[in-house]
């Protein structure tokens, strides 16, 4: 298989080697996704753990999602930053329809991506996703936000109270 490390649509998009990636992709007009949606959503970020990438966290908000990843490789080198969009999406967007019995886009085609410099690190990047429902409005403490997951929170020990996954109904 021959992936593709560089396009453009009406975003430019690059992929280093292996190297971290921060990604953000929205609903369809912005539509707010239903609480039982987000949760689906984040099931389906959770899927990409191991499987197409080394996740390094996430948050699922009413209108889009913030990705911190590193891509995982196989025999035809690291695999695309599309096919890791692509498997969260398409899941999420499949459940999301058939648990709402609608039919139609839940995600916008275009995702805002960059490979992540030294300077902006992962821990960074993480900083910013979970204080982001902070700064929405939806939550009071960076700490105790239902649809994140972060790395850092899952391993043991963690002193930031996070569970080691959403806290999922």
């Amino acid at each position: 298989m021959l992936r593709k490390y560089e396009y453009r649509r009406t975003l430019p998009h690059y992929q280093g080697n292996r190297e971290a990636i921060f990604a953000t992709f929205a609903t369809h007009h912005r539509w707010h996704l239903p609480e039982i949606a987000r949760d689906l959503v984040a099931e389906a970020c959770l899927h990409l753990r191991g499987t197409k990438c080394t996740l390094h966290g996430f948050v699922v908000m009413p209108d889009h999602v913030h990705l911190v990843f590193t891509p995982l490789a196989d025999d035809c080198g690291p695999i695309s930053l599309p096919e890791i969009l692509q498997k969260v999406k398409s899941e999420s967007a499949h459940r999301i329809n058939k648990l709402l019995s609608r039919k139609g886009r839940v995600w916008q085609d275009e995702s805002f991506d960059h490979v992540l410099r030294r300077e902006e690190g992962v821990d960074v990047k993480l900083d910013y996703i979970r204080l982001n429902p902070v700064r929405a409005g939806l939550a009071q403490s960076r700490r105790r936000t239902k649809w994140m997951w972060s790395e850092v929170f899952a391993q043991p020990g963690s002193s930031a109270g996070e569970s080691p996954a959403p806290t999922l109904k």
